[in-house]
């Protein structure tokens, strides 16, 4: 993104009419007599003070500092998040659903609202944009999904061929390959699906959108015995903004062809990743800790265990083509010996490369150079499938590690830091 003058001169317009401001409102508070006289008053005290003839005792700035604060916070919270967002989507490669790359690159932003903002995102679609504008507190959670993204693809396919390793900014944060209807999509559009859910259900319970709060629909006595109560995650609440920005850009597609099919089928099993794994915390309350009663509330399962979940349906996935069944078209397995995949597995349409050799066009960086696991041959992290077949190499390293590691009173555990020479295999270049 670039900046010019032009675009800049606004603020500063702004910023220099509140330093007069606050100039002329610390004028009137230390020479009274003068402020009948404006043009008078901001003469005399600039004069004043670059002579040393006016002193300004500190009692005196500390109104000026704060109506100078007052005012530049909302121009300044407005241009950040103006410009974090213009960043999110300024390229048009990135993925629709809601640029993972750029998001998790931004600094913390304040809220965003408004038409302006919202209408100069290029990548949102209209339905976005009038979702952006209409619960602009809501876009700081999208960012925080982005990042979580990025972080659990990589962490659960860092063993893997296809390590969800990102490309530069100015194209789509996983490569081109995302837009091949693979089974990377598959599952990098059932996280980002959940992790959207995640991300504002969590804004929600720690009150930080005006729209929701905690979810104490469930009360009463349960059937084991313990009282409903406290502040349950408001999954609904997160769940359906999902459902309106993730989905929005498939919607608008039509349902009619078969990578919106797929990406809606994929978007929703991720939602459901979470439904299907919610958990129950107690508080136990009575005498001396006893549990004579407990009170109980529902939360989302953390977001490492969603991972693991869509993990599991990638390596289960089902390819399936486009069908059509009288007036409405479908998304059937391939194979017809196959079961028709259910609302929590996910489903593809074209097969995988092998993700083997370098794809500088398709965002593929190749394995070579990366480590491996030279002593399992089968599994996914062995050097046989990792590195394409038998072209790896091995190395010695020495790394440092915690040793003879004790336990002091108390409570402590210290450690020495012992030198030892492993054996690491790396794929051949």
């Amino acid at each position: 993104m670039s900046l010019n003058l032009f675009q800049l001169l606004p603020s500063l317009f702004f910023v220099s009419l509140l330093v007069t401001f606050s100039l002329f409102f610390l004028f009137a508070f230390t020479v009274p007599s003068l402020s009948s006289s404006p043009s008078l008053a901001l003469v005399s005290v600039l004069s004043k003070t670059l002579s040393g003839s006016l002193p300004l005792h500190p009692f005196f700035f500390v109104p000026s500092a704060l109506f100078f604060f007052l005012l530049s916070l909302p121009l300044f919270n407005y241009a950040s998040s103006f410009f974090a967002l213009q960043i999110c989507c300024e390229s048009p490669h990135h993925s629709p659903f809601f640029c993972p790359s750029s998001l998790a690159r931004l600094p913390r932003s304040r809220p965003v609202s408004g038409a302006a903002p919202c209408a100069r995102l290029r990548g949102l679609t209209p339905g976005q944009v009038g979702v952006c504008r209409a619960r602009g507190e809501v876009m700081e959670s999208v960012r925080k999904a982005a990042e979580m993204v990025i972080e659990e693809c990589q962490h659960q396919f860092r063993n893997r061929r296809w390590n969800c390793s990102t490309t530069p900014r100015g194209i789509n944060v996983f490569g081109r390959v995302m837009n091949q209807g693979t089974r990377e999509a598959a599952f990098v559009h059932a996280l980002s699906s959940a992790a959207v859910a995640v991300a504002v259900t969590r804004a929600c319970t720690r009150g930080e959108l005006e729209r929701c709060g905690c979810d104490r629909k469930v009360r009463g006595i349960s059937p084991e015995g313990f009282q409903w109560s406290g502040c349950s995650d408001n999954l609904s609440y997160g769940v359906a903004f999902s459902q309106t920005f993730v989905d929005e850009p498939e919607r608008a597609k039509g349902m009619s062809a078969g990578r919106p099919l797929m990406n809606l089928h994929n978007n929703e099993a991720g939602r459901k990743a979470i439904l299907h794994n919610m958990q129950v915390e107690c508080k136990c309350h009575g005498v001396s800790g006893s549990c004579e009663l407990r009170t109980c509330w529902k939360v989302m399962p953390p977001f490492r265990r969603v991972g693991v979940v869509l993990k599991e349906r990638f390596d289960g996935a089902t390819e399936v083509r486009l069908t059509r069944i009288g007036s409405r078209t479908a998304l059937l397995p391939r194979d017809p010996q196959v079961k028709p995949p259910a609302a929590r597995d996910l489903v593809y349409l074209a097969p995988s490369p092998d993700f083997c050799n370098l794809d500088p066009d398709n965002g593929i960086p190749g394995t070579a150079g990366r480590r491996c696991n030279g002593t399992s041959r089968l599994a996914p992290d062995g050097c046989e499938l990792v590195c394409c077949g038998p072209g790896y190499r091995a190395g010695r390293a020495e790394v440092v590690q915690r040793c003879s590691c004790k336990f002091s009173w108390c409570c402590s555990v210290r450690c020495q830091q012992c030198k030892n020479t492993v054996t690491i295999h790396t794929c051949r270049v």
